[in-house]
């Protein structure tokens, strides 16, 4: 069963989806009374489903005129995903940082969900059987190797 935080995900991907200029603005309020629930809910699914790692970034103004723009950033369908890697994944990279960017290809329709769970279980197989100063520099190499041999195969349709 969903969360109310997921339904809120899946409107807001909607509204940015139904707009040519990938970016809505809305009203925290507004939504909060659409779903019922606290602003602080609206809040929360912002700051951790609209991430720039997932390709958003997240305008704020609080107060009675307030509002928020959500921009999606270069992730429409097509999008070359190599360069998306390359600008996301540095030397280390963390474990949500690692989950927001396999998310993102999935949004950019270039990692299908069985390639995403392949990744996914790759890139933290290992995690906490190293020294943990090591993790975020395996992570990254992990995440770079297996998304480039994943995008580069041929597709099967």
């Amino acid at each position: 069963m969903a969360s109310l935080s997921d339904y809120i995900e899946s409107y807001l991907k909607l509204l940015l989806s139904s707009v040519p200029d990938e970016w809505v603005e809305i009203r925290r309020r507004d939504l909060a009374e659409r779903f019922r629930c606290a602003p602080s809910q609206i809040s929360y699914v912002l700051t951790t489903r609209f991430t720039i790692e997932r390709g958003y970034v997240v305008e704020s103004r609080r107060g009675g005129a307030g509002y928020i723009r959500i921009f999606r950033l270069g992730a429409a369908p097509g999008s070359d995903a190599l360069e998306v890697v390359r600008e996301a994944v540095g030397d280390a990279v963390d474990r949500k940082a690692a989950d927001d960017l396999i998310v993102r290809l999935v949004d950019m329709g270039a990692l299908s969900p069985q390639d995403a769970a392949f990744v996914r279980a790759a890139v933290h197989a290992d995690d906490g059987d190293r020294r943990p100063e090591l993790d975020g520099i395996v992570r990254a190499r992990v995440l770079k190797a297996t998304l480039l041999f994943v995008l580069t195969q041929p597709t099967t349709e």
